[in-house]
């Protein structure tokens, strides 16, 4: 697996993958994630929904979903998507608790109201991180940045490598 890490550029070009309303992170990590090794947890992505998408994921590519994107539980599905190279989800509108645990994972996800019925899968979309701009086949979307405190956990790929970065985390026992 390739991790795309937001920081890598500051426009973010991708092939898009679209889903609809309420996707929920039972779908994103399902329950027999939890017995996995870290390495496998990402190919089972989707998989009710979609299955074989994981295998087709490319380093880079872009989650573009309707409304409430991210419904449910804790769960790690941030994680689950990053780990597979996903580059930024794009939703009409993202779940509160799902996109406080992308930022904490290190993937960027964006609310951007009218985004689904502007794209069509397979598209490349290019996310300008400096303007504030998302190019779709010659159609610019102005999108509302993440405060700079959240973007800062992004793009250092996560709470916990700010953690280890600043010492801290306590000694493992």
């Amino acid at each position: 697996m390739d991790i795309f890490q937001v920081s890598d550029m500051k426009e973010i070009r991708g092939k898009v993958w679209k889903f609809g309303d309420d996707i929920n992170t039972d779908l994103m990590y399902p329950q027999i994630c939890y017995t996995l090794k870290e390495e496998e947890k990402p190919y089972y992505a989707m998989s009710a929904n979609r299955p074989g998408w994981s295998k087709l994921v490319k380093k880079g590519d872009i989650i573009v979903a309707g409304k409430n994107f991210g419904t449910g539980s804790s769960r790690p599905a941030a994680d689950n998507l990053k780990n597979l190279g996903i580059a930024c989800v794009l939703a009409e509108s993202i779940n509160g608790l799902f996109l406080r645990n992308s930022v904490n994972s290190g993937l960027l996800s964006l609310g951007v109201p009218g985004i689904s019925g502007r794209v069509n899968e397979e598209d490349i979309v290019k996310i300008n991180m400096e303007d504030n701009t998302i190019t779709i086949n010659n159609d610019t979307i102005k999108f509302t940045p993440l405060p700079d405190f959240l973007m800062e956990i992004i793009e250092n790929g996560g709470i916990i490598n700010i953690l280890k970065n600043k010492k801290l985390l306590g000694n493992p026992l």
